[in-house]
């Protein structure tokens, strides 16, 4: 195969390639019919190899020494080490930092890791691509979302990195495997808002930027976001008896990534919840909401043109119950759409996926709903 045929295979520029030629060695081992280079299978094995273990995180230099080193004395490239061997993969190696804690809304807690900051291991300065840091032998940035890569910005942790190099490649099993490894090491919010979410929000810029270019990037990480955060829930401990948490969409709305992520977390709390997902009309909300009787109730709203002001507020004084006793639930607006004009009388507005949490876990575990 030609390079330009190698590159278009991996979701990698011909100029990358021709960088780790230069730089590592991973290229093409001869050359066919004249001046033009060919790769053979084993040079395309190990070049996959290398691939693998930047997806994971693993700067180039250290996976292309990985993936030479496996290919000299007879090992599988396309398998390489066990996870927990991988040199440099930042679910497994990362040493902790500081006092090993890890931010969740917005308080430490004790015991666990935060993601790798580039800041601390001198591979952070760059966006996500195949290229990764320093691939082309020297210490400059790429230009932010050129070429092949996401514009994630500096400073973000080294699994969103990987995350995104993955999503760039379309290699699915790796996507899934770092969104598991990232809520496993991290706990839901710390996963999501470090890693999750700006790997979401680098494909949608690069997707405006791009035309449709990108849109298979953006739709594969998406269902896998959701896949996981699903099964999060299905593997979480049954929940506490009580009246469950509502969650829902604004009739209009049809994004429900943020909501699945707050759903994800209620899980992982133990508090019971019920989960109507998108577009959900006014009106089966308000007997839903009468019908199960819960605590609380999280409306989401994307934009500005989906959060319905006037529904927000009728939902607050949804009752049921017998008379002299009805009881009415703590509503939240939750989403960017909420944000252009005042707090809807009655309702609380939290700003991050931690404090919709408190509040939500906080009306479960209290007396119940509100008097009416």
């Amino acid at each position: 195969m030609t390079t330009g045929a190698v590159a278009k295979h991996f979701g990698v520029a011909p100029t990358t390639l021709r960088s780790w030629d230069r730089r590592y060695g991973i290229g093409p081992a001869g050359r066919t019919g004249g001046r033009h280079r060919r790769w053979t299978p084993e040079d395309i094995a190990v070049l996959a190899h290398m691939c693998r273990l930047t997806s994971e995180g693993v700067p180039p230099a250290e996976a292309a020494a990985e993936a030479r080193r496996a290919a000299a004395t007879g090992g599988d490239p396309m398998t390489g080490p066990d996870r927990g061997d991988t040199p440099g993969d930042s679910a497994s190696d990362t040493p902790d930092t500081g006092s090993g804690a890890r931010r969740t809304s917005g308080t430490a807690v004790a015991g666990s890791r935060t993601p790798t900051d580039g800041r601390a291991t001198g591979r952070g300065d760059t966006d996500a691509g195949e290229a990764g840091p320093g691939a082309d032998g020297t210490n400059r940035r790429p230009p932010t979302g050129g070429g092949n890569t996401l514009p994630l910005g500096e400073h973000v942790p080294q699994e969103c990195r990987g995350l995104a190099r993955a999503a760039v490649r379309l290699d699915a099993p790796t996507v899934q495997r770092r969104l598991e490894a990232a809520i496993a090491d991290h706990g839901l919010v710390t996963a999501w808002t470090e890693v999750i979410m700006p790997a979401l929000r680098a494909v949608g810029r690069k997707w405006q930027t791009s035309g449709e270019r990108y849109v298979e990037v953006e739709h594969l990480l998406s269902w896998h976001v959701s896949s996981v955060l699903r099964l999060t829930v299905a593997r979480a401990d049954a929940p506490r008896a009580g009246s469950p948490v509502v969650l829902a969409c604004t009739p209009n709305e049809l994004h429900t990534l943020p909501l699945e992520a707050v759903s994800a977390g209620l899980a992982e709390r133990g508090v019971p919840q019920r989960m109507f997902g998108a577009a959900v009309p006014a009106e089966a909300l308000f007997d839903a909401v009468r019908r199960t009787g819960p605590t609380a109730v999280a409306l989401w709203a994307q934009s500005r043109g989906t959060a319905d002001r006037a529904m927000a507020h009728r939902l607050t004084g949804v009752a049921w119950g017998i008379r002299g006793a009805r009881t009415r639930p703590t509503v939240l607006t939750l989403g960017p759409g909420w944000a252009a004009g005042p707090t809807v009388p009655g309702t609380r507005r939290p700003t991050t996926l931690g404090s919709a949490l408190d509040l939500l876990a906080a009306a479960s575990a209290g007396a119940g709903p509100n008097a009416a």
